[in-house]
């Protein structure tokens, strides 16, 4: 036991050195089960140390069904109660069923997902979902979040699942000014940010065998939540229009509908109101939910916001989803869900079971920056500065790629969609490599789609570019780079194609 000796037997926490090796020659056989332990009385003298401090040893590890003591007894190393018996593992019995998964997390962990941004970003990073930490309004936060922390309360104590009533009050006024959407402040639930909500829409409204309707492409992350459900994707194409409704499918299956109307994701077309009807008409037929991901409904340029599809819905077929992570930030992990009458009551239990409630401080500092006014005049000063971002990127691309390269989707939001009809999906994968040594971070268009099926027409490869947590002179240069880049490629196409 020599091996037991602390260096300085007198030292604060000998104890729990003598507890750790213990403990230590236990799990690796040096002490095996059912052998006897040494006596305190011995194990002190030979280390040194007071028996009191052996003693507070071997009663911590009886405690944790290390040793078996008893009075008048020397201390023996605990015997492990045998195991049921487990057939030998065979390659066949390794996969995920195996690990004990039920049947939704062994969907969830046979899944492909988006890698997740990079620990350390590019030097030029046009990430989506990213904002420049300077557009915050950190002072007028602070002010508030200062009133907030130091406001009296009687007891800090958990408040209702569906979030603070100043912040769904403070929402419901929100959305008549700017979206065009009267609805109940009672119909309102706070979420941790859009990602939430589509999890709870899923879990809800969705059983293994349903099928959903998603835009083709589409938020991968959303297609995801869906199918971890065991429901079945239902793809429909997009146009220039958003969702092409004449292709929703008439599967007795379908049971919701996710899509993003003011600023379809990632291509940018905003759904007509014909469509619109169209798509309220077979949701009304079919008894469909609509999920409405209005994700960056704040930031149109030119002309004033569309407004939402449920201001226009008559059946209480639609849920309308915001999120205040591209106005503020992602990092806030505030969002919110408003309700048809009939499914407040489930979601807001839902939502207890997830989580109780988002953050409380959080929630009734923003409700003090929107009653104030101070968040509408920050949403336009950074729309302002958006748009800033959004005509130099336009113009780089114009001057440094070439003719036949295109950005879709620059009317609203905070990306683009870069086509590049000399580029193959397959190659998507190179260019963000490549570009990356560079310094320059792009994104691959093709996790965005659904798998190919035959005869679908062919597609040329296409980047996502995020603008808004870059400078003007930062884009500029990143153009400038992904242009030597792509050069290869480009060079690489007929001549016909590069006239055109």
């Amino acid at each position: 036991m020599g091996q037991l000796h602390p260096q300085n037997p007198s030292a604060p926490g000998t104890g729990r050195r003598i507890y750790d090796r213990l403990r230590a020659q236990i799990a690796d056989g040096t002490l095996a089960a059912g052998a006897r332990a040494p006596s305190t009385r011995a194990l002190a003298a030979d280390l040194g140390v007071s028996r009191t401090t052996v003693t507070a040893a071997y009663e911590q590890l009886a405690a944790e069904g290390f040793l078996v003591t008893a009075m008048g007894r020397a201390a023996r190393v605990a015997i492990p109660p045998a195991g049921p018996s487990r057939p030998a593992a065979t390659p066949g019995r390794r996969g995920k069923a195996a690990l004990g998964l039920s049947a939704f997390g062994q969907r969830l962990a046979g899944m492909e997902m988006p890698a997740l941004p990079h620990e350390a970003p590019a030097r030029i990073d046009f990430l989506y979902g990213a904002v420049a930490s300077r557009d915050f309004p950190a002072l007028a936060w602070r002010r508030a979040y200062q009133a907030e922390l130091l406001r009296h309360q009687h007891s800090l104590r958990y408040i209702p699942p569906e979030g603070d009533a100043a912040l769904r009050r403070a929402i419901q006024g929100y959305l008549r000014r700017a979206r065009g959407l009267a609805c109940d402040a009672e119909k309102i639930v706070v979420v941790h940010g859009s990602q939430q909500g589509i999890d709870l829409c899923a879990r809800l409204l969705l059983d293994a065998g349903d099928a959903f309707v998603f835009e083709e492409p589409g938020y991968l992350m959303a297609r995801r939540c869906f199918e971890a459900t065991g429901a079945q994707l239902r793809a429909v194409p997009v146009d220039a229009q958003g969702l092409d409704t004449a292709r929703l499918p008439q599967d007795g299956r379908v049971r919701l509908a996710y899509v993003t109307p003011s600023h379809q994701f990632p291509l940018g077309g905003v759904l007509p109101i014909g469509r619109r009807m169209e798509l309220l008409q077979w949701a009304q037929r079919r008894r469909a939910w609509i999920v409405e991901d209005d994700y960056d409904g704040e930031f149109r340029y030119g002309q004033r916001p569309i407004d939402a599809l449920q201001a226009i819905d008559t059946d209480g077929r639609v849920i309308y989803m915001g999120t205040f992570s591209k106005a503020l930030s992602p990092q806030l992990r505030l969002g919110y869900l408003v309700l048809p009458a009939e499914l407040v009551g489930v979601f807001r239990q839902a939502k207890r079971m997830a989580d109780r409630h988002a953050p409380v401080l959080e929630q009734r500092t923003l409700a003090a920056l929107i009653e104030t006014g101070a968040y509408e005049r920050h949403v336009r000063r950074t729309r302002r500065e958006h748009e800033r971002r959004r005509t130099t990127l336009l113009k780089a691309i114009g001057r440094h790629l070439p003719a036949d390269a295109w950005l879709a989707g620059t009317a609203a939001g905070l990306h683009a969609v870069l086509w590049l009809p000399f580029l193959r999906p397959r190659d998507e994968t190179a260019v963000v490599a490549a570009a990356r040594e560079q310094g320059v971070g792009v994104y691959p268009l093709s996790p965005l789609f659904a798998p190919p099926q035959r005869g679908q027409p062919k597609r040329p490869g296409g980047l996502m570019l995020g603008y808004a947590s870059l400078t003007v002179e930062q884009i500029e240069q990143g153009v400038k780079v992904l242009a030597g880049v792509i050069a290869p490629w480009a060079a690489a196409r007929p001549q016909a194609a590069r006239r055109r």
